[in-house]
């Protein structure tokens, strides 16, 4: 999902032990009927769950997301709890509330027939019925006959929703006029692992979800154009560049029309729906083909065709950083809510270009990660941040190290009284703000940061080797950390843990300055709670540049190479994390030094730059 924050202040084969040695699987087949009147869907599933567990399941639980469009949701109760709350102010000086403005209306305003529901009517198991019990955003299914491991249960669902007048990840009728925006829209199984049920209720933020297979059968009005998750199974029928490009959607003598699509191996589906949806194009060197669907505008469709241009440069890119896109197509769908990634598609609001890499970005660090957001949403979002901040520099030719703009908004946060941990479950923030720094912009400098521990040449490898290892298997943070070690030989769980489960913050000084046996000593002390290694640049008189690298203790390890320092770097002995202070000697004249920096690059997440940074004027 894209931000919304309205507060301005031939890689080798390694092996990484044990996989998950289980994970559920499904198979969804479905068809629904849209009525474009009255704005109801009714539909049948018939669902294939195979347990791989080695539990016996003799309930399951469902989610039924569009429940929360109700006056008096949890999630209409957890979006107002906040509007009054003030986390800041705006350029003007005005005070900016934690209310999420991807609220245009409030629910509680929303009338019968602008609400949203969800109700399943019928749960079939060999045709007899379950008893099922709604608890609003989740049905509880209790099994006459329980599902044992290895097994695979056969349930037919029939049900019919209310698709809501507001957008929010889904919707109707947009402000940008877009009729149906379909995300989280069906009954969809929850997740089992081996934490057992993820039955989370739908609050507000992301998702987790069964790897499956999907067969949708969509049904609306003739004169409707889709987009959606997977293959379009009968585009000789529909045509509408589906065929081949430029062709127009085919006639038919009946007022409905039925779109078949097909996906393999993903967790989610989403679809778009408009009559006056425009589709276009683009291929990709060794890559999925794109699709861009959006409603016409003139004014608009230069921008649209350049921003389908630039998505098909930046795959080259993308593929040789973080690994090949595996599925055979990607769909740009236009509609309501801002930008929202789902498996092999993205609904957005507009043609913004960044907003359209960040989501595409999703593709690797959720789509085919698969991680709990509601658990670890940085793990998605911090990391997709990352991702798409790399594919902007490269593609605009800027230093990727140069100025990185997570890092004053996670200090912010820090310093505010908002703060609490990342490993916060997303449902549990106090606040909107905590919950979009923590998930966004300290998710990114996570990786940022570890690039700076482990140096950016490591870096790199550690990006493919956790989507050659994890890719499809749900990781945990755990699992990302365990990686990270492997390819860089360094002991990581220390900073795992303390960015993930503290507030604690890094400090460091550079403290005094003196001579010694024809040698400069320079003393920095460590004012924090959060121990770093620790880069010192020291640049001389005659122009040259030195860096001086210190380990910290805790990696065991130090770094051999980092591509975002310009020069070579002299390693020393670790700084213990429990003494404050350390002592660089450095040979020659303290007169011979102009200036002393730690961290030049930027990189550590050093609460108090001021004191950093060490000009000398003789």
């Amino acid at each position: 999902m894209k931000k919304f924050l309205f507060v301005f202040f031939a890689f080798p084969v390694m092996a990484f032990g044990q996989a998950a040695n289980w994970q559920q699987s499904i198979k969804y087949n479905m068809d629904v009927y849209l009525d474009v009147n009255t704005n109801i869907l009714s539909g049948k599933q018939s669902v294939a769950y195979t347990n791989n567990s080695p539990d016996t399941l003799d309930k399951l639980f469902i989610h039924l997301y569009f429940n929360a469009f109700r006056p008096g949701s949890m999630m209409d109760v957890s979006s107002r709890s906040t509007e009054n709350l003030v986390v800041g102010k705006d350029r003007s000086g005005k005070d900016v509330t934690d209310y999420d403005r991807r609220f245009k209306k409030r629910i509680v305003e929303m009338t019968p027939g602008e609400e949203g529901y969800c109700h399943v009517t019928k749960f079939l198991v060999g045709g007899k019925q379950q008893k099922i019990t709604e608890h609003e955003t989740i049905l509880e299914v209790q099994l006459e006959k329980p599902l044992y491991p290895k097994a695979t249960l056969h349930y037919q669902l029939e049900f019919t929703e209310q698709v809501p007048k507001l957008s929010r990840r889904s919707g109707r009728d947009s402000d940008e006029g877009v009729r149906y925006s379909m995300g989280q829209w069906y009954p969809k199984l929850a997740e089992y692992d081996q934490e057992g049920w993820h039955a989370d209720d739908y609050i507000s933020r992301e998702f987790y979800g069964v790897w499956g297979d999907y067969n949708v059968n969509i049904t609306l009005n003739k004169e409707y154009k889709l987009g959606a998750t997977g293959v379009l199974q009968n585009a000789a029928e529909i045509g509408w560049g589906y065929d081949k490009e430029g062709t127009s959607l085919k006639p038919i003598n009946a007022a409905l029309r039925t779109w078949k699509f097909a996906a393999k191996n993903v967790h989610d589906f989403v679809w778009g729906a408009d009559p006056s949806y425009k589709h276009i194009t683009r291929k990709t060197g060794n890559g999925p083909l794109l699709h861009f669907i959006y409603k016409i505008d003139s004014t608009q469709e230069k921008k649209w065709q350049q921003v389908a241009d630039t998505c098909a440069i930046i795959y080259p890119f993308m593929a040789k950083t973080f690994g090949a896109y595996p599925y055979p197509c990607y769909s740009v769908i236009q509609g309501g809510g801002g930008g929202t990634e789902y498996p092999m598609a993205t609904l957005v609001r507009n043609n913004s270009f960044e907003t359209i890499v960040h989501e595409w970005c999703h593709s690797w660090y959720q789509m085919m990660m698969g991680s709990n957001e509601n658990a670890y949403a940085w793990l998605d979002e911090g990391f997709t941040d990352y991702a798409e901040a790399r594919v902007l520099s490269w593609l605009r030719k800027t230093d990727f190290f140069a100025n990185p703009g997570e890092y004053p908004m996670y200090f912010m946060l820090a310093k505010s009284a908002f703060n609490e941990p990342m490993s916060t479950p997303a449902n549990f923030f106090e606040t909107n703000l905590a919950y979009n720094i923590n998930s966004y912009y300290k998710g990114s400098v996570f990786l940022r940061q570890l690039g700076y521990i482990v140096g950016e040449p490591v870096m790199d490898k550690i990006l493919k080797a956790y989507y050659n290892r994890w890719r499809f298997k749900h990781p945990t943070p755990a699992d990302f950390t365990r990686v990270a070690e492997k390819v860089s030989g360094m002991e990581l769980k220390w900073y795992k843990d303390l960015m993930l489960y503290t507030t604690k913050l890094t400090d460091y000084a550079i403290d005094s300055l003196w001579e010694k046996n024809d040698s400069t000593m320079i003393r920095l002390s460590n004012l924090g709670e959060f121990p770093m290694p620790i880069d010192l640049s020291i640049e001389f008189k005659n122009g040259e540049r030195a860096l001086h690298y210190i380990p910290t203790n805790l990696t065991f390890a130090a770094k051999k190479s980092d591509a975002a320092v310009a020069y070579p770097f002299v390693t020393h002995q670790p700084w213990g994390f429990v003494y404050r202070t350390y002592v660089v000697a450095v040979p020659g004249n303290l007169t011979n030094i102009v200036s002393i920096e730690i961290d030049p690059t930027g990189r550590m997440a050093d609460i108090n730059r001021k004191n950093n940074k060490l000009s000398l004027n003789w």
